[in-house]
């Protein structure tokens, strides 16, 4: 890849929202915005039921937060998707969630990802597989998720597929080893005629907690996504251990900062992507691409532990 102003490589994250606070991921972002990295943080826009689900955090029901996510915005980062809040809403709420959405930040999410407590998640469990590698993942699963998830589901109360696909530009699929996401799934953003309420598809890097995004994210690792020209799209919850509420985890700290000295591209998910598309055009995956990256995903998800 050629990328702007000559850039080596890109880098950019996006952070499932789970149990985010101003305490424990604030501190994150200072440290980002403070080493010139933008990337997206996505956000629940509406309050949740104490009494509901698990996981839980913050959300821009908080008028605190909500500001905080504001000036996010308004610095740089980008705020996506990650569900209406942190347990599973209906249609109607849904939807009602996603306006809520556009009347605080200006505009419908760009990028989203589904939360895994959520039965209106699209195309999640083992919806995310296809033929052989669906009974392979069912069978290793014991079915546990079996018709968990409804979002894609026409008739389903939990439906809401076809407004994802009128509002929703790109959607977190497969979540891989390698630093260099291009190398994983060298088609995104992709779009899949087997799933055709998601407009286009991306996938991850592993840095689920900050152990695997330290892991991820090693000196070697960095030396060679720059060395492939490559891009990183990494996939965490900086609420996973980042930070305490005033230290940041000081390996953290030093990778990010030397990162942040190499001539890279940092940029939010959504620009990264749309500069992929113009590039190289909008892309369909074909039975026997989606085949070799769903074995891939599968095989490190069972013996590796990816998301």
């Amino acid at each position: 890849m050629i990328w702007p102003d000559n850039k080596r490589f890109a880098f950019t994250v996006f952070d499932d929202t789970d149990l985010a606070t101003l305490r424990n991921v604030g501190p994150v972002y200072d440290f980002l915005r403070d080493h010139g990295l933008r990337t997206t943080k996505s956000c629940w826009p509406v309050e949740g039921d104490p009494e509901k689900g698990a996981y839980r955090g913050e959300t821009c029901g908080i008028d605190d937060y909500r500001q905080w996510a504001l000036d996010l915005q308004t610095s740089g980062f980008e705020i996506g998707w990650h569900g209406s809040t942190w347990h599973s809403m209906q249609r109607e709420k849904t939807l009602a969630a996603l306006e809520r959405f556009r009347e605080i930040f200006g505009h419908y999410p760009g990028t989203a990802t589904n939360h895994t407590q959520l039965t209106e998640s699209i195309y999640w469990g083992s919806h995310r597989l296809t033929g052989m590698h669906r009974l392979v993942y069912g069978l290793l699963t014991r079915f546990g998720n079996r018709n968990k998830y409804c979002g894609h589901i026409e008739g389903d109360p939990h439906f809401w597929g076809d407004v994802c696909r009128e509002r929703i530009k790109y959607f977190r699929n497969f979540v891989f080893q390698d630093i260099n996401t291009l190398n994983a799934c060298p088609l995104m953003p992709y779009h899949d005629p087997k799933r055709p309420y998601v407009n286009l598809w991306f996938a991850s890097s592993n840095g689920n907690n900050v152990r695997s995004f330290n892991k991820c994210l090693s000196e070697a690792n960095q030396d060679r996504l720059e060395q492939e020209g490559g891009a990183c799209i990494m996939y965490t919850h900086f609420a996973s251990g980042f930070a305490d509420g005033k230290n940041l985890d000081p390996t953290f700290q030093k990778l990010v900062g030397r990162l942040a000295k190499k001539d890279g591209w940092f940029v939010p998910v959504s620009q990264l992507l749309d500069y992929l598309l113009k590039t190289n055009g909008r892309r369909e995956i074909t039975d026997a691409q989606r085949s070799r990256m769903e074995r891939k995903w599968l095989f490190e998800k069972l013996f590796i532990g990816t998301n």
